[in-house]
């Protein structure tokens, strides 16, 4: 299904690929990368609407969730710089026990993939799975650093009508890095303290759930993707997102100075994400702006 197979020997400002991750990440030079920011669909939630044997989240089984991630990841670890990081952000779920289907979100069909899967070996109906943190451990294995676990709180998470446990207002983001030494600008995103000074930023961060006009799926915030774009890069690096969705990060990229490159499955997606940067054909979005600077608002 790739449509391109091109080797970046020459800066752009940014790249969209329509193909499956793994297949185009092999075909990608080796060290061209500073960061990776990237959130994959999580294991059995949504339907993205393209061929299952090509769709990360909608295998059967756990176990081949967290090996498709794994492979995908090898090949991003090569794909980096040395001094590289991968920020990666995945959300938790449940069991289904012994229900195998999904009820139609009638206002948005596409919102829940229609069949659920089966309950993982050694867990019970209502388990928590702990899906980031089994695909965070796999990738340590493989020889990942796993620098730090940061918490993304939501303050306007969704409403859920359980009455047996609190209601989740957060998800992980996942600081790995290629090498013991990498790059990462504390500086950048030095957050404000309680007597109004400066101090290193901490490991929860608050900040709403995004939303794009158009987009039938979950979106990045802009502001979660610029933390992450300043602490791991610098001006004019390039920025990799290989489930690029509707292209937050790839819009954070241009706007603050970076290039990027960004894979994408599913052709309808490609054409919305090319759509909000501008984009035409495979050609420039556009100069990258040295006076670019951070708001904190953003």
């Amino acid at each position: 299904m790739v449509q391109t197979a091109i080797l970046f020997k020459e800066a752009k400002a940014g790249e969209v690929i329509c193909g499956d991750a793994l297949s185009v990440l092999r075909n990608l030079e080796s060290g061209i990368c500073r960061c990776c920011i990237t959130s994959p669909p999580y294991w059995g939630l949504r339907d993205y609407g393209v061929p299952t044997d090509h769709q990360i989240g909608a295998e059967t089984h756990l176990v081949d969730y967290i090996k498709n991630l794994v492979e995908i990841f090898t090949e991003i670890h090569r794909v980096l710089t040395p001094d590289g990081t991968l920020w990666l952000n995945l959300g938790d779920s449940y069991t289904s026990g012994n229900r195998t289907w999904r009820d139609i979100d009638k206002k948005n069909p596409a919102r829940y993939m229609r069949y659920r899967p089966p309950t993982p070996k050694g867990l019970k109906p209502k388990d928590l799975i702990g899906t980031p943190w089994r695909v965070a451990i796999a990738l340590q294995e493989q020889g990942w650093y796993l620098r730090s676990d940061i918490i993304w709180f939501k303050p306007n998470c969704q409403p859920e009508s359980v009455k047996d446990r609190p209601t989740r207002s957060h998800e992980y983001i996942f600081l790995f890095s290629k090498t013991e030494k990498y790059y990462y600008n504390y500086e950048a995103i030095l957050e404000t303290s309680n007597s109004h000074g400066k101090r290193n930023r901490r490991t929860v961060w608050s900040i709403n759930t995004g939303a794009f006009k158009g987009a039938h799926f979950a979106t990045f915030p802009s502001k979660l993707v610029a933390l992450c774009l300043l602490a791991g890069s610098e001006f004019g690096d390039t920025v990799l997102d290989p489930c690029f969705g509707s292209g937050t990060v790839g819009e954070v990229c241009l706007k603050l100075g970076r290039k990027f490159i960004g894979i994408e499955i599913n052709e309808n997606y490609v054409v919305l994400a090319r759509e909000r940067l501008k984009w035409s054909g495979y050609a420039f979005i556009g100069k990258c702006n040295s006076n670019v600077c951070y708001d904190p608002k953003y």
